[in-house]
């Protein structure tokens, strides 16, 4: 399955044979410190700069009904963000794992996008839509 819209995502998670831990990093773009003038063009732009995560949390596969109510609940925590990269951890026999359990994969996926090592996760815009990096 092609996804178009974050909400697809949730429809593959909620397909899965084992219960799905949720993990977000919702980061900004941010123009580097020590920067070029060309590169303060393209990020006035929208293009080019760095994604800085803001804020992350993981939730039981249930617990995100949709990309709305996860983007409104996001409003509640005062941090603005332009990208959210999203993973999944399977439960195993039948129940989801824990918050705790997932503590770790989700700051190595934090320290992951520190990094720039971004592919390997998806990635969705502020409306939901995927998003791609070249």
């Amino acid at each position: 399955m092609e996804l178009t819209h974050f909400n697809d995502f949730l429809t593959v998670a909620a397909q899965q044979a084992e219960p799905q831990r949720l993990l977000f990093v919702f980061a900004t773009a941010a123009l580097p410190a020590e920067h070029t003038e060309e590169e303060a063009r393209r990020f006035a732009e929208g293009q080019g700069g760095t994604l800085a995560p803001v804020m992350y949390v993981d939730k039981a596969q249930h617990e995100v009904p949709d990309f709305d109510s996860l983007v409104e609940e996001s409003k509640h925590t005062g941090r603005d963000w332009q990208i959210v990269f999203v993973g999944a951890l399977d439960g195993h026999r039948g129940q989801v794992i824990s918050s705790e359990a997932a503590q770790q994969p989700l700051e190595l996926m934090v320290k992951h996008i520190e990094n720039g090592q971004i592919e390997r996760f998806l990635a969705f815009d502020k409306a939901g839509q995927p998003v791609r990096f070249v």
